[in-house]
């Protein structure tokens, strides 16, 4: 499986429910049902809607899970936690180098409005007409 898109851990991590998991699972692996406890002692929220968010941060990459028999155990996934640090990391370096792509297209943008209006040809209703010089002498 290939690393996750960090968009989508942090959309994942996006939710407070989802963080108390990821918390609870970081100190190492959990059964489900010990997750589900663990949210319930802070969210008054049901063991399915507590399965439907294991389930969207399996799905993006955040958790993993291991069958043993019947029961399902959870662990955080490390590449997703590399995806949200080296993406920290490069907000810290530059925070502008996400927007560096749609500025240049703006900038290309501006430059070409201004060579077509230079290379414009003049049309007569562009132009007041000049009056004819005469010399008086």
């Amino acid at each position: 499986m290939s690393a996750p898109a960090s968009e989508v851990v942090f959309e994942a991590l996006g939710d407070p429910v989802r963080r108390v998991i990821v918390r609870l699972v970081a100190a190492g692996e959990q059964p489900a049902g010990a997750v589900v406890e663990g949210v319930q002692r802070l969210h008054p929220i049901s063991q399915p809607s507590v399965s439907q968010h294991l389930k969207v941060l399996r799905e993006a990459g955040v958790l993993s899970v291991r069958a043993e028999g019947t029961r399902r155990f959870y662990a955080l996934d490390a590449a997703a936690i590399v995806a949200a640090r080296e993406w920290l990391d490069a907000l810290v370096a530059d925070p502008l180098t996400s927007l560096a792509n749609p500025l240049d297209a703006l900038s290309t943008e501006i430059a070409r409005g201004a060579r077509e209006r230079r290379n414009a040809v003049p049309t007569v209703t562009d132009e007041a007409p000049r009056p004819e010089r005469r010399d008086t002498a």
